[in-house]
């Protein structure tokens, strides 16, 4: 009996994939082999957005990469961040994530901290966009690790700009 459900579900696997039959992922559902990933990303800085180096509140934006492996340490030199229009931040120097650690890639300009696990992007314009964009994080090879997109009123429905993708 048992090899007859096996013969089964092989005739039913062959059959679905013979006609096509396999449901269609969404890129975005597709996981790539990086032990680094976006957890989230607070897209929509608290406050009325302003870009001014002093005093805007770019730095109030960011994007949460974590370490997801539960063995391997990962330097993010050489990684890089995109938005859909193609603005782009590549991480320069080394910093390294342990296991299970994280970072926040901010916006606006400051002195970048492992203690304190953020990089900041030296610049003081936002990157995300308030309404919808997509993220794409690529590994230094040029290989993709991780990509998401959202609009505001589908992904986050309490409202508060933040939008976690891996927990």
């Amino acid at each position: 009996m048992q090899i007859r459900h096996t013969l089964n579900a092989a005739a039913a696997t062959a059959a679905v994939a013979t006609l096509g039959l396999a449901a269609a992922v969404p890129a975005q559902a597709t996981e790539y082999s990086s032990a680094l990933k976006i957890k989230g990303v607070q897209y929509d800085a608290p406050g009325t957005d302003s870009n001014k180096c002093s005093g805007g509140n770019t730095r109030n934006e960011y994007l949460t990469i974590k370490n997801y492996s539960k063995t391997v340490k990962v330097n993010l030199k050489g990684y890089v961040v995109k938005d859909a229009t193609g603005n782009k931040f590549t991480f320069q120097n080394s910093h390294t994530l342990e296991p299970g650690d994280y970072v926040h890639l901010r916006g606006g300009k400051g002195t970048d901290s492992d203690a304190k696990n953020v990089v900041y992007r030296q610049n003081c314009n936002f990157i995300w966009n308030n309404d919808k964009d997509t993220i794409y994080f690529y590994k230094p090879s040029g290989a993709r690790a991780d990509v998401h997109s959202y609009t505001k009123k589908t992904n986050d429905k309490d409202g508060n700009g933040y939008i976690t993708y891996h927990g």
